[in-house]
């Protein structure tokens, strides 16, 4: 028995270094070749905030609260990784915390930016939460892939019961897009490299263990 439970610890612990390594060392450098679907427009650094009017957020308890921002890709397998965390983190501060997410797509994805045009049609039905979480959910059924996913994408709203022609209609819109890409040249301007990454009330944080997230956040309520 004793045997037993040591081996369980081992391997629990090396899934843990697992996701700690994924999420450290992640930094959106592929071999693959798929090209990005917009081009980025310029974005001043001097100009560049960490959230704007526009920025869509998963919890809104004001603007006195301490703001988590995760610049994410929804194909990034480390983004995947992190997202019962960040479950964790928005249940323990539930109530204190204000949580936005930005659009970050890796290049190399084929189909981040889909994923993100999804996602965002989504928002605009109120559905912001409910397709960000189906996109992690199911991400190991269609990461990866060179063909687009766009047509799966919208089964997700279908059965999320969105109104499929304002979905459409949203997703076909280059407005949408240009949303999407938008948050990528903002986030590029503010030095993200890679994805998730994370600020607390405006400062960006270095993971090094999949606790930082929640060690920051506490400090930052604490006035630390």
């Amino acid at each position: 028995m004793v045997r037993k439970q040591f081996f369980v610890a081992v391997i629990a612990l090396l899934v843990i270094a697992a996701v700690v390594v994924a999420v450290v060392f992640y930094n959106g450098t592929r071999t693959d070749t798929a090209q990005p679907l917009a081009a980025d427009p310029t974005i001043a650094p001097s100009s560049a905030e960490v959230i704007r009017e526009d920025t869509r957020y998963l919890d809104q308890v004001g603007p006195d609260a301490i703001t988590v921002v995760e610049f994410l890709d929804f194909e990034c397998e480390s983004c995947a990784a992190m997202y019962p965390y960040v479950e964790q983190v928005r249940e323990k501060y539930a109530g204190e915390i204000n949580v936005a997410v930005r659009y970050f797509p890796i290049p190399s994805h084929r189909n981040s930016e889909n994923a993100a045009v999804a996602v965002e049609a989504a928002a605009e039905q109120g559905q912001l939460e409910a397709m960000y979480a189906r996109m992690y959910e199911t991400q190991t059924e269609w990461g990866e892939k060179q063909e687009s996913e766009a047509a799966l994408f919208r089964t997700f709203a279908e059965d999320l019961g969105l109104d499929m022609a304002s979905f459409d209609k949203a997703v076909a819109d280059p407005a949408t897009l240009e949303r999407v890409v938008a948050d990528r040249a903002e986030g590029t301007a503010l030095d993200v490299t890679g994805t998730p990454t994370f600020f607390v009330d405006g400062q960006m944080i270095e993971l090094t263990a999949v606790d930082d997230l929640d060690k920051a956040v506490e400090s930052a309520i604490a006035g630390g």
